[in-house]
């Protein structure tokens, strides 16, 4: 459309002008293509993929390979952006950057975590023809900039834009040059360049303006409308360039407190640039005696060419008339966030203040303040836009070292320089730094296709011996493999055309489903048989999913392993095929043996999937815009903490909803995988943890009350096709089609339909029901049970033992002050104890930082315990106090750490350390020390000893009130392993039989 009151449109000749705007379809002068990986090797052996597929296929266009990788490609931590204008140039660059090479204009680097701001450049960075090239090769810049002339033009009298693209040495370009034309040549370019940014998806976090250039900031910002703003800027220019000349300007190397004594009344700070970079104004002797005060300092000094003293006292005249303009505009609260140049922090109300404005030309241009501002705010990338790059230079100043290391600092405009260029260098430069783009809205109207693009280059190491075809070889045991995380080995069963697909689940090679708990308790998500319908369908040619209902919980157990088999029938006579998922723990019971039992959780019905595919419905969601029309935002703070009061326990894993709209009974999210699963996302048709986080945003949303102990969990789904596989996050449109189903719809990052689920049918979960469950159970088989501990009797002769420090009571032989005396004592000739006992105290302060020197501390004494030879004979007694939990006390955290500091040490030098935990009681040392236990507790003067039994829930032994234990018999110089019952006796092992080491919860059997 025409801006209003332009007169003509982009693309055709303007009234008095030549220019012409580039039409929709108008190639662009030169484009930013965007790679990335895990790593930098990864990095280059991406570009070396890509060069060779353009030199393969010489039909392929730059264009369609820069849309393709910016559209249809992860980021990953490493990226790099280039920029090309032709075939040979983008081979030039993949050459450099394969070679480890940095190619010109390119940049390289990894996401910056932070806000973003944009910064407006100000009066001083202008030049002839600055964005002509722009305007023909971008048409939404185009209509901005002709929109904001169109204002100005007539407070102007003149064609703005005739200035603004004058050919350098010309009339016109010298007219540019005075004050009344560059602020309002300024502030055209740079509304149309935050317009076009705007087109691009990007909205930053916060705006600064340098001096005129804040008047662009309050127009985006909503401050004021393009007419009001136009008259308040071209008020401001004509006004100052009409007042008489003769004031100079002075840059000078100093600081704010040491420059201002020496001002006098005739100059004035008109600008803080930096933290030692200031701007003086003013009369022309006054600034010439500064120049000269401060050169005799050694300090850098430079006049600034300007035709008036701006904020400087010389601007006073022009104030009253320019209250009068600002008193009758229109002025709004800013809806987006402003740092003022007045006071260099965040404004508020005062924008709409026209004083305000008056303040603005008068006073000093705090800069260096705000910049300060927004690096406290957590600012880390910085785009100008502007003619030059004046203030990435000036803000890279004035944050700190560190920060602006981490930080990006990128204009969008180069004085000089090829505009579209320098603009594809920019945003190249802000989607490396994470602040993304819409990429499909940056190549609209060019004509731009996907083509296929090489894989990723994986970097692959082995860490693992090759190994010979065997009994273990899928191959040779008749299997055959199967490329997906959750199925391992697929069988095609004889007589018939089923199929049985086959793989073991656990808590270790699937770690993620450790954060799907429901009441403290791991249950494999529906979505995983979901996930492993579809993919066993897609095995045999049944790509959907026409009805699978969950019929029993997959509780999955802390440690072991869980087998599964997926059986797929024969096919119908429409191609249809039942689907079964059954589970049996590896092994349970006290032979070892796994149970004959299987336990059915799924069963259903694939079917091929219909022409359509189902996108009819994703179609729809894909041409709305995101998030569509009509949705309401809504707060998800806190959501998964409201989950998990309610019994959704969901670890990082599966706390995918990033953001939420409504829309009636319509819930719209925005679901992603964290970066450790996303990675894998490309290995599944649809993660399970993603797909499972469509329905979060339902419980967040339309559930907002949820009975305490009942939760409703995914039981049956009718109508799966998965149209796109892969996606490491969605956007999903979620439906209520009744009073417990759901219909689902899902995009993936790019707008393509990935996902449609007709029917999700959803049931209330007991936790009750789940709790039975959980204890009968395999998984919770043993437990460890503090019994008392039977001691020999010293007979007469207690073991000799010394203390190191306080402590031990009237019982000690001998008592040192710390090691060093201890070592000092045997040097001497002291005989050496038998035992010496080492009390931990716990540290003062926070809990954590207790721990770590508690922990060292015991580490310490371990460590130099064992470096000297002399104490080979003498067991070392590490005295603890609360450092265990005996029937179900809550252990010290500080000393926690300790006691497993100890038996780690044990199990490599199990003669020379001991493990005693105190309750305060008085601890019978002799009976202590005459025992051979590795691990003891005293609690009430008695002494414990940890024992292996049956945990409670499960069926005692027939002979046992207790449970069975196992405890270590001692029978001359061997230590057999035995099975003994609570109460008496015991049943050794056959003769014959073969004896193993183990060690488990302090409990010590060897040989």
């Amino acid at each position: 459309e025409a801006p209003a009151g332009a007169g003509y449109t982009p693309g055709e000749a303007a009234p008095g002008d030549g220019a012409v705007a580039a039409g929709p379809t108008a190639p662009l002068p030169a484009i930013p293509l965007i790679l990335s990986a895990r790593t930098g090797a990864a990095l280059a052996a991406q570009a070396e993929r890509l060069r060779g597929r353009l030199l393969e296929r010489t039909e392929l266009e730059p264009l369609d390979v820069a849309y393709s990788l910016a559209t249809g490609r992860a980021r990953f931590e490493r990226r790099a952006a280039l920029v090309a204008a032709d075939r040979d140039e983008l081979i030039a660059c993949l050459d450099a950057l394969a070679a480890g090479e940095l190619p010109a204009a390119a940049t390289l680097g990894a996401p910056r975590p932070g806000k973003s701001a944009f910064l407006f450049t100000g009066q001083g960075a202008q030049w002839a023809g600055m964005g002509r090239d722009l305007y023909e090769a971008y048409p939404v810049f185009a209509q901005a900039l002709d929109a904001a002339c169109a204002e100005l033009d007539a407070q102007l009298g003149r064609s703005l834009r005739e200035l603004v693209f004058a050919d350098e040495g010309s009339p016109e370009a010298e007219l540019l040059g005075r004050t009344e034309n560059t602020q309002a040549a300024l502030f055209a370019l740079e509304v149309a360049l935050y317009r076009l940014f705007e087109s691009f998806g990007l909205r930053p976090d916060y705006l600064v303006g340098h001096s005129s250039g804040e008047l662009t900031a309050a127009h985006v910002a909503g401050v004021l409308s393009l007419p009001d703003a136009a008259a308040l800027v071209a008020a401001r220019g004509r006004l100052m360039g009409a007042l008489p000349e003769g004031g100079a300007m002075l840059a000078v190397e100093a600081d704010e407190d040491e420059l201002a004594p020496t001002l006098g009344e005739q100059l004035s700070i008109a600008a803080i640039n930096g933290p030692r970079a200031l701007v003086v104004s003013g009369a022309q002797q006054a600034v010439e005696e500064c120049e000269a005060h401060w050169r005799a300092q050694g300090r850098k000094t430079s006049r600034l060419d300007v035709s008036h003293a701006f904020h400087s006292p010389l601007m006073e005249p022009m104030l009253d008339e320019f209250r009068a303009v600002a008193a009758g505009l229109g002025f709004e609260a800013p809806q987006m966030a402003v740092v003022s140049n007045l006071t260099g922090a965040l404004a508020t109300d005062e924008l709409t203040d026209p004083g305000y404005w008056v303040r603005h030309v008068r006073e000093a241009v705090r800069f260096a303040d705000g910049v300060r501002e927004l690096e406290r705010r957590g600012v880390t990338r910085f785009v100008e836009l502007g003619p030059d790059g004046v203030l990435t230079a000036m803000a890279r100043g004035c944050v700190s070292e560190e920060h602006a290391e981490r930080s990006l600092f990128a204009a969008a405009m180069r004085a000089e320089r090829e505009g579209p260029r320098t603009l594809a260098a920019c945003a190249g430069a802000i989607e490396v730094a994470g602040l993304g783009l819409d990429w499909h809205a940056y190549f609209a109207g060019r004509g731009a296709e996907r083509v296929d693009l090489p894989t990723y280059a994986f970097q692959r190491e082995r860490y693992w011996l090759e190994g010979a075809d065997g009994p273990g070889d899928l191959g040779a045991a008749g299997l055959d493999a199967v490329d997906h995380p959750m199925i391992g080995a697929a069988l095609p069963m004889a007589g018939g055309g089923g199929w049985l697909f086959t793989d073991g689940w656990s808590l270790a090679t699937h770690p993620w489903l450790a954060d799907h708990a429901v009441f403290e308790t791991v249950i494999a998500p529906g979505t995983a048989f979901a996930e492993l319908a579809l993919r066993v369908g897609g095995e045999v040619g049944c790509g959907a999913i026409e009805e699978l209902t969950i019929e029993a919980p997959l509780l999955l157990p802390e440690h072991g392993t869980v087998h599964l088999q997926v059986a797929v029938g024969e096919p119908d006579e429409e191609g249809r095929r039942e689907i079964a998922i059954h589970s049996r723990a590896a092994a349970t019971g006290e032979d070892g043996a796994a149970p004959t039992d299987w336990t059915r959780h799924a069963s259903g019905l694939l079917a091929v999937a219909p022409q359509d595919g189902g996108e009819a419905a994703a179609d729809r969601l894909a041409s709305e815009a995101w998030p569509p029309p009509g949705a309401e935002p809504v707060d998800i703070d806190g959501l998964y903490d409201r989950l998990a009061a309610s019994g959704y326990a969901y670890g990082p894993a599966f706390q995918g909803v990033t953001a939420a709209w409504r829309r009636g009974d319509e819930v719209f999210a925005q679901i992603g995988l964290d970066d450790e699963n996303a990675d894998r996302a490309v290995h599944f048709g649809i993660h399970p943890a993603l797909f499972d986080a469509s329905f979060h945003a339902v419980l967040g949303v339309l559930d907002e009350e949820l009975e305490p102990g009942q939760v409703p969990l995914p039981f049956s789904w009718a109508g799966v096709r998965l149209l796109r596989a892969g996606a490491p996050s969605l956007r999903v449109s979620v439906a209520r089609t009744g009073a417990d189903t759901l219909r689902l719809t899902a995009l993936d990052e790019d707008g393509v339909p990935a996902l449609v689920v007709d029917t999700l049918t959803t049931r209330t979960l007991d936790a009750g029901r789940l709790e039975s469950a959980r204890s009968a159970g395999p998984d919770s088989l043993f437990a460890i049970e503090w019994t008392e501990a039977s001691v020999a009797s010293p007979n007469g002769h207690p073991t000799r033992f010394a203390v190191l420090g306080d402590g031990g009571g009237d019982a000690v032989h001998d008592r040192h002050a710390d090691m060093t005396a201890l070592l000092a004592a045997l040097d001497a000739g002291s005989p050496p104890p038998a035992a010496v006992v080492a009390f931990i105290r716990s540290a003062d302060g926070e809990p954590a930082a207790a721990a770590r020197a508690v922990a060292a501390e015991a580490l310490s004494l371990l460590q130099g315990w064992l470096a000297d030879e002399g104490l080979a004979g003498t067991r070392l007694v590490i005295a603890t106090h609360g450092a265990v939990a005996v029937d179900g006390e809550q252990p010290d955290l500080a000393q926690a750490p300790v006691a497993g500091l100890v038996r780690s040490a044990q199990s490599e030098h199990p003669e020379h350390f001991q493990l005693v935990d105190l309750d305060g009681s008085d601890p019978p040392w002799t009976a202590i020390l005459a025992s051979d236990e590795p691990q003891l507790a005293v609690r009430g003067g008695t002494v414990l000893a940890p024992r292996l039994a049956r945990a409670h829930g499960l069926a005692p032994p027939p002979d046992a009130s207790g449970g069975w234990r196992l405890a270590a018999e001692r029978k001359g110089t061997l230590e057999d392993l035995a099975l003994v019952s609570s109460d008496r006796g015991s049943v050794p092992l056959e003769e014959g039989e073969v004896r193993v080491a183990v060690r488990a919860a302090g409990l010590n059997f060897r040989d």
